[in-house]
């Protein structure tokens, strides 16, 4: 016997049918230079900062007296109180370091979190949507709502109509690049308090807020503790996408003490984040660190403001990259997202990621990242300007 609910999915993850279809291109066409804009992977090295932590882990990890074994499921201390005093209190939030959970990644946080409830809690997604959120609570046998976001709403979901238990929000938004407002997510924390629900936040691209209005955390809203947990990735903040590290708040004001749960699975099915990556991810909280990460972080919203000139002064409408690394951009002539895909592969020799990948209302939508090189960028830029 099989969960039956695996059979509901499609047949693969998104990305990986992106990856096997340009590999298949590749196979014929082994000429072609292929230029990805479309997988949200990261290209610039690790700062120097966390290099140089990374490499004092290692030597520690050479010497008896300092070699670490398994560490603690929540993350070790050190990291923990760099997130509470630098995320967190710098800017006026009292969160405490036992709320705090290390991780491997937002991912797999955002996707493991709902074993902690009912199968017969109601799920709220925008959409498009990240797929981790749709795909693990299908696995789960959930059923799931979809709220749309669109040009006409402004990319701002509309309150459910009818009660839902759990509510995915991910903003800067992955994949159309858009935020909420103060006074926008603020409906969304007001509508958990009064209708018992639970706020799954996920914040993995705040690092890449600039506009003053847009809040990098749920918890600068009154009563968000009480409704909400947050995810946060180094993946994007500071290029961990293969030292693998993040962390989750399980604050424990709400309303459901999930914190002690939390726990309790992660003590079960994790043995913990490395302690490498870890003393890699308090490096980024060093003041070397943090002007080195935010040196990065402008290098890929430069890539992010040079596409959005150039596709609008192209004929494209052009969505995000402002406070996101990513650019949602409509489909030319009426095409297909994947038709577009097809085309931007095939003429320009472009990777971009089908809008339909993530929901019904990414139909008509290609999602574009910043994280590629300048040189790369500014040459895929070109190439599409001339196939059109």
């Amino acid at each position: 016997m099989i969960n039956q609910n695996y059979l509901k999915l499609s047949e693969s993850y998104l990305f990986s049918e992106i990856a096997r279809k340009v590999k298949a291109y590749k196979q014929e066409n082994p000429e072609a230079d292929i230029i990805s804009l479309g997988i949200g992977d990261v290209t610039q090295p690790l700062a120097p900062a966390v290099i140089e932590a990374l490499h004092k882990a290692t030597d520690e990890m050479a010497q008896s007296a300092t070699f670490r074994g398994y560490g603690p499921e929540r993350g070790y201390d050190f990291l923990r109180e760099a997130i509470v005093q630098n995320d967190f209190r710098a800017c006026g939030i009292d969160i405490e370091a036992d709320e705090v959970f290390v991780s491997d990644g937002a991912k797999s946080d955002t996707g493991n979190f709902q074993e902690l409830l009912s199968a017969d809690c109601v799920v709220a997604v925008t959409d498009p949507v990240y797929p981790v959120y749709i795909d693990a609570n299908t696995m789960a046998g959930r059923r799931i709502i979809k709220l749309p976001c669109t040009p006409e709403n402004g990319f701002v979901p509309e309150l459910p109509t009818e009660h839902v238990d759990v509510i995915y929000l991910c903003y800067p938004n992955n994949p159309t690049g858009t935020t909420l407002t103060r006074e926008q997510l603020k409906k969304w924390v007001d509508y958990a308090l009064a209708n018992d629900a639970l706020i799954f936040y996920d914040a993995a691209y705040e690092a890449y807020i600039a506009s003053e209005d847009v809040p990098h955390s749920i918890y600068e809203i009154p009563g968000a503790k009480q409704c909400a947990v947050e995810f946060h990735s180094y993946s994007k903040t500071a290029g961990f996408t293969g030292i693998r590290c993040g962390y989750t708040v399980v604050p424990k004001a709400l309303k459901v003490n999930l914190n002690p749960l939390w726990n309790r699975r992660q003590s079960t099915k994790f043995n913990g984040t490395s302690y490498l990556s870890q003393r890699a991810a308090e490096a980024i909280y060093t003041p070397e660190g943090k002007a080195q990460i935010k040196a990065t972080i402008a290098y890929y919203m430069e890539n992010a403001r040079l596409m959005r000139e150039a596709l609008t002064n192209m004929g494209f409408k052009v969505y995000g990259g402002k406070d996101a690394p990513y650019l949602w951009v409509s489909t030319p002539n009426d095409m297909s997202s994947w038709e577009f895909f097809d085309w931007m592969l095939h003429s320009a020799h472009v990777v971009c990621t089908p809008g339909a990948g993530f929901g019904p209302s990414g139909e008509g939508f290609v999602r574009l990242t910043a994280f590629g090189t300048h040189v790369n960028t500014e040459k895929a830029l070109c190439r599409i300007a001339n196939k059109l």
